[in-house]
């Protein structure tokens, strides 16, 4: 007598695998009606879960697709090092990690990409998402296809990802309103600020924190109007230009984004450097050197090694279907000034 499948209560129920996954294992974001679709299917089928197969399955070879943005993004250089790095340490894991270059300012292409990964060619999805209603669209089908996604860095949580693998955007952009606040005189000042653009998720939360903090406890402080450079040094240190040139009494600067290397280029050539109290993010060899040079007052950063591997580490646990250990998979958010920057030899392999 052939086995009741997964596919065979699917089909029944006219619905896709990963719908009757997630009812199956009581997962949210399927309507009431389809439950109880997928839950009459299964009850006259007789469908029970096959454990031993699903033992077998965890000895196959797990195809990871990581979607990374490309450019001359030092930290997004760094979260690529470390996923090509696991890929060649984890071929005898039963890991193929592949990295694919995405432009994460345009959301048509993030979507496209997405849009041809299927089961035949990967197993899971960590993707560095675009806030555009086109991704979230395409994580959503792509979901529907039975391939898990966890998004990493930056969040869409308006989509049906898995998870995601990042740091509490808010948090850490609550953490520059608050370094910015103490650094500064307690007199009225203007803070002028840096985005790779609004419409990234991580950027845009990062913009919110800052705002609660500096009007509830530093109204004194002004924030500018956000400048967006798309990440690209070259544009940062054209904004950065600009907003010396227009606001001479400028006190404060915020990094919200990548492209330090302009927005440090601009400032240093200022001759304004220390006056301005300057807190970005990331710390890469750029942001390192700023510090000592007091060029940065503050780094607020996350470790990319860490995030790769709670990425492969949460997609494997989707593909068994086993739970998320939520402790382990938690990033946390570092603050590093001039005074207890870790040794340069050790960044790379800082400890989770």
């Amino acid at each position: 007598m052939k086995r009741v499948t997964i596919h065979d209560v699917a089909e029944a129920a006219g619905v896709s695998l990963a719908t009757v996954d997630r009812v199956l294992n009581g997962r949210p974001g399927v309507r009431k009606i389809t439950i109880e679709q997928v839950k009459t299917a299964a009850e006259t089928l007789n469908y029970t879960p096959d454990v031993f197969a699903a033992g077998l399955a965890k000895k196959r070879v797990y195809r990871l697709h990581f979607l990374i943005p490309n450019g001359p993004n030092a930290f997004m250089e760094d979260l690529t090092r470390e996923a090509l790095s696991h890929a060649a340490t984890m071929s005898g894991e039963r890991m193929q990690v592949h990295v694919e270059p995405i432009d994460a300012f345009d959301g048509h292409r993030v979507a496209g990409t997405l849009a041809v990964l299927d089961r035949s060619v990967c197993d899971g999805v960590a993707v560095v998402a675009p806030a555009f209603p086109e991704v979230r669209a395409a994580i959503d089908r792509l979901q529907d296809r039975g391939v898990p996604v966890v998004t990493l860095v930056s969040d869409h949580p308006a989509s049906e990802r898995r998870h995601f693998v990042g740091i509490d955007n808010i948090a850490a952009g609550r953490t520059a309103g608050r370094l910015l606040g103490r650094f500064l005189p307690k007199a009225p000042a203007k803070i002028g600020l840096i985005a790779g653009s609004l419409g990234l998720r991580d950027h845009a939360d990062r913009y919110a924190g800052l705002g609660q903090v500096i009007e509830a406890d530093f109204p004194h402080l002004e924030l500018l109007k956000v400048r967006e450079g798309r990440d690209d040094n070259k544009r940062n240190a054209d904004l950065v230009e600009k907003l010396l040139a227009e606001h001479p009494d400028l006190a404060g600067l915020y990094n919200i984004g990548a492209g330090n290397r302009g927005t440090i280029a601009a400032l240093t050539a200022s001759g304004r450097a220390k006056q301005i109290v300057f807190v970005g993010h990331e710390l890469t060899p750029y942001t390192r050197d700023a510090l000592q040079a007091d060029v940065l007052d503050a780094v607020i950063a996350q470790d990319p090694g860490h995030e790769i591997r709670s990425a492969i580490r949460v997609l494997k646990a989707l593909c068994d279907g086993v739970p998320i250990i939520e402790g382990q998979e938690r990033i946390g958010i570092d603050v590093f000034l001039k005074d207890n920057l870790p040794e340069a030899a050790n960044l790379a392999d800082a400890a989770e």
